[in-house]
């Protein structure tokens, strides 16, 4: 079932209750079917994330000559050498899809034009392109956006690289980029990211080392020419789509519900010990691995909220999650700060002003500045009442779909369409829940 098209609005519900599954993580997704493509055998993907994204970077991988097809409800992908595409790579609005296939390509050795939709164009892209061209690669951009041209053949050297902010893209770009590359490449990130890439690396036989910087980052190192070998991946729930369901449920008055075999790496779980933080009653339940991942069920209940003060050095952990952290926080007594979130100025929108304007046409005491946001509550529920303007942008989206499950009045969206970029079954299982949701004829 796909998310409706249109406008949408979300009404003041009964307690949220029951059990189910977010989609798979999208990170993971992305990642699965890349390394798969990279290395020399057949490998089965379960769980993958069928969002507009993911099946970019699919499109992406059968132009670059890899075998990428769906077998009932799993994904089976033949990996093998590289082709230049006959066509440019076009990513929609998949900055995750571009950036991480930018470092695949050019360690493949091939030749690639990278594209998207006008929001993607708008989005940086030089923080990859920097380190791949102290690397050899021959890239050409537009003033550093897309569209992206990376010419193939060049010969490639390691390099040791010291990111100037904590990016997993980046870091995946670069090691993605140093199978190919001469040498040892290390990365230097000045404050550990989501992990994913180094973790899906080792499950498909590279070998990395890794070394403390003495502070809170970290080195990594990967020697080039090494073959990526057929593994089978089972992708965990994503966890900032569970965030949705999670934070329905602790301002909505009377919910207990649980999102099962939900990814809990702790570099991706900032956003539930903020909650926790807050006061939420929020439980991980049933913990396990899979594919080298932490997963667990997770059970969320109303609970009384208190604002606080979100560290910035928590913002990597939960960079996805801040616009409904900050409609959770309209529902918390007191004021809560969220700092170093500059990055969420150059996502899908400008999250930050965006979020700012909804809760402000909702009646919230909210203000910002170029890498903070500041959310005042009363522990009361806002008024809502507003049509907010989603500026083409998912999580903004959701976000304010789940304040008005619990505000005064309901809260409209201008756009649902763009939610199936990374959550097609949000409407499904919100009503799953009971949430009164609909679209607005």
């Amino acid at each position: 079932m796909s998310s409706p098209s249109g406008r949408m609005r979300a009404r003041r519900s009964a307690g949220l209750a029951g059990e189910g599954r977010a989609p798979g993580d999208k990170s993971i997704s992305h990642r699965a079917l890349i390394f798969a493509a990279l290395s020399n055998g057949d490998c089965e993907i379960s769980g993958l994330l069928e969002g507009d994204d993911v099946l970019r970077t699919a499109a992406a991988l059968r132009a670059l000559g890899a075998e990428v097809e769906r077998r009932g409800r799993d994904w089976r992908v033949s990996g093998g050498p590289w082709k230049t595409p006959g066509h440019a790579l076009y990513f929609g609005n998949s900055g995750t899809g571009a950036r991480l296939l930018m470092g695949a390509v050019a360690g493949a050795g091939v030749a690639a034009v990278f594209d998207g939709d006008a929001s993607l164009r708008g989005r940086p892209m030089g923080r990859v392109l920097e380190p791949l061209r102290m690397m050899g690669v021959n890239a050409v951009d537009n003033d550093g956006r897309l569209p992206v041209s990376i010419e193939g053949g060049s010969d490639l050297s390691a390099v040791t690289c010291k990111l100037a902010k904590p990016s997993a893209q980046v870091k995946s770009a670069i090691l993605l980029a140093a199978l190919g590359a001469e040498g040892l490449t290390r990365v230097h990130e000045p404050q550990r990211s989501r992990d994913h890439t180094e973790r899906m690396l080792n499950a498909f036989g590279v070998e990395l080392g890794f070394e403390s910087d003495g502070g809170p980052g970290r080195i990594i190192s990967l020697q080039g020419m090494q073959q990526l070998h057929a593994a089978n991946v089972v992708v965990p729930g994503d966890p900032s789509s569970a965030a949705f369901a999670v934070a329905a449920a602790v301002i909505t008055p009377g919910s207990d519900l649980t999102i099962k075999n939900v990814l809990v790496n702790p570099l991706r779980a900032g956003f539930y010990e903020t909650l926790r933080d807050m006061g939420a009653d929020i439980a991980f339940e049933n913990k396990r691995e899979e594919s080298g991942e932490p997963v667990a069920d997770i059970r969320a209940r109303h609970s009384i909220l208190h604002g606080v003060e979100v560290p910035a050095t928590r913002a990597p952990a939960m960079i996805d999650e801040y616009p409904v952290l900050a409609v959770v926080a309209s529902y918390a007594i007191g004021e809560t700060m969220m700092r170093g979130v500059e990055e969420l100025r150059v996502k899908e929108s400008d999250r930050i002003a965006a979020a700012e304007a909804g809760l402000v046409a909702c009646g919230v005491d909210v203000k910002s500045g170029p890498d903070w946001l500041r959310v005042k509550g009363d522990g009361k529920a806002p008024h809502g009442g507003a049509l907010v303007k989603t500026h083409h942008d998912h999580r903004i989206a959701m976000s304010f779909l789940v304040m008005g499950l619990a505000a005064k009045e309901p809260v409209e969206i201008d756009d649902a369409a763009m939610i199936a970029t990374s959550f097609p079954d949000f409407s499904a299982l919100m009503a799953g829940f009971g949430a009164d949701m609909a679209p607005v004829s």
